[in-house]
């Protein structure tokens, strides 16, 4: 498995963190996009690093048009040297339309057209071809001289796309290189649900080429028992965060949990938020995380996703959590 180091910072500590994870050995640098710009971030960490991959995880697809998005992703590869892919999530409702003002509608139909739109303009830039997309969201047909980078030195970027649900697991295996699973993933439903998907979807439309599964894996680790205890505590937060949402409550379904998403999403509609973390049992606990000791943590997801996942990045909480990570991720790296 690749080991990717997940960022959470400010831009401008963008470049140090990602030398440091080069320098650690690891194979890729992803940022995460809640109150800072992925793709500055990125271009930041591109401009001091020189082998590492660089990929939002994920770039919130649907606050932006295809055209931004495509020249964005074509600067950073520019700039990267071909380090560069494009990793898209589409949010969920409430932040497209409430947060960022845009318009929601048949998400997995949409970011559908959205991958292809960004991957014609690209072909435009790179070949010449005249560009002439037209779809039922989005229209492309006017790139004159003036608009058009021309070709890069290097491939343009790959696309990987997030996703939970039936539909937009199989829209990633239709049309993108790859697929972002959400933390909130058990190996059962790995197994049982999203991997025969992707291998279906992409049987039937006669996809042969590489195609990368990507996993970020809840993790509660720590050095000392004091870092373990605080981790565990913070990671039960965060499932019961992801678990009050009801885009995610088909995961929970596969393990009789639908119970615990009615519950968590409404102690979270009445403020109640520091409550929620009670209800995340011990064995909820490890369905959805890994807890232990960072070399015990390497094992174990070694044993849970070994050979299922191509790559992997560690989503982890409390005081250490940094140097936390980046000990497992040279573990698996």
């Amino acid at each position: 498995m690749k080991a990717d180091f997940v960022f959470h910072g400010k831009p401008e500590d963008a470049p140090t963190a990602a030398v440091l994870a080069e320098e650690a050995g690891l194979d890729g640098f992803t940022v995460t996009e809640t109150k800072h710009d992925a793709f500055i971030t990125l271009a930041l960490a591109a401009t001091r690093t020189s082998h590492i991959e660089l990929v939002p995880a994920v770039a919130i697809a649907f606050a932006r048009n295809p055209m931004t998005l495509a020249t964005m992703a074509y600067d950073v590869q520019r700039i990267s040297g071909g380090r560069f892919t494009l990793g898209l999530g589409s949010q969920i409702r409430p932040h497209i339309t409430k947060r960022f003002s845009m318009p929601w509608s048949a998400p997995a139909k949409r970011m559908r057209e959205l991958v292809l739109a960004v991957q014609a303009i690209w072909t435009s830039w790179q070949t010449g071809a005249h560009l002439d997309f037209r779809g039922e969201f989005y229209t492309h047909t006017l790139m004159t001289p003036a608009f058009d980078p021309g070709p890069l030195d290097v491939p343009s970027p790959s696309v990987v796309l997030a996703g939970v649900g039936p539909h937009m697991v199989a829209v990633a295996a239709e049309v993108a290189d790859g697929l972002i699973c959400h933390p909130l993933i058990s190996r059962d439903h790995l197994v049982e649900f999203v991997l025969p998907t992707v291998e279906r979807v992409r049987r039937d439309h006669g996809r042969t080429e590489p195609f990368e599964m990507c996993g970020q894996i809840m993790v509660a680790s720590g050095r000392t028992e004091e870092e373990l205890d605080a981790a565990v505590d913070a990671t039960r937060k965060q499932i019961a965060f992801y678990a009050s949402t009801p885009a995610y409550r088909s995961v929970l379904e596969r393990h009789d949990l639908g119970w615990l998403q009615d519950e968590l999403n409404a102690l979270s509609k009445a403020g109640r938020w520091d409550d929620m973390a009670a209800l995340i049992r011990d064995d909820i606990l490890s369905l959805f995380a890994v807890a232990g000791e960072p070399a015990e943590v390497v094992a174990e997801l070694h044993r849970r996703f070994g050979g299922l996942l191509d790559r992997v990045s560690v989503s982890t909480a409390g005081g250490k959590s940094a140097d936390v990570s980046l000990d497992i991720l040279r573990g698996l790296a």
